[in-house]
């Protein structure tokens, strides 16, 4: 399977931003339609966002939607998550996922996605 890593997690004030980036080791990110997940601890891992292979089609949970951004970046090789507006029900382990084949796919459900990052901690809070 394919290596994810997360990194740019942290602790910021509510109001605050903040951009999430996930690359991959030994795999190209570019062909594959990607997502964005989190999980609070006792929870069902969450839906966030995703984005299609083409980088021309995103979806976003409700929560999502309009305080948050999914973007490729081809020639870094990056997926990323800017996130604007943070509030403490932010707060959760953001993990990144990849399908298992490459083009069109799209799925809001964890178990769609074969490939997963170590997850990265977001906290918000005064």
């Amino acid at each position: 399977q394919m290596q994810l890593q997360e990194s740019g997690g942290g602790l910021v004030q509510p109001g605050a931003s903040l951009r999430l980036s996930c690359t991959a080791s030994g795999w190209s990110l570019n062909n594959y339609a990607m997502a964005w997940f989190r999980q609070v601890p006792g929870k069902e891992r969450e839906f966030v966002a995703q984005i299609s292979w083409q980088g021309d089609n995103t979806y976003y949970s409700d929560s999502a939607r309009g305080r948050f951004t999914i973007s490729k970046d081809f020639g870094r090789n990056t997926l990323y998550l800017q996130m604007t507006n943070l509030n403490p029900e932010d707060t959760a382990v953001y993990f990144c996922a990849a399908p298992r084949k490459t083009g069109g796919f799209h799925s809001m459900a964890a178990g769609g996605y074969d490939n997963w990052g170590q997850g990265t901690r977001v906290t918000v809070s005064t």
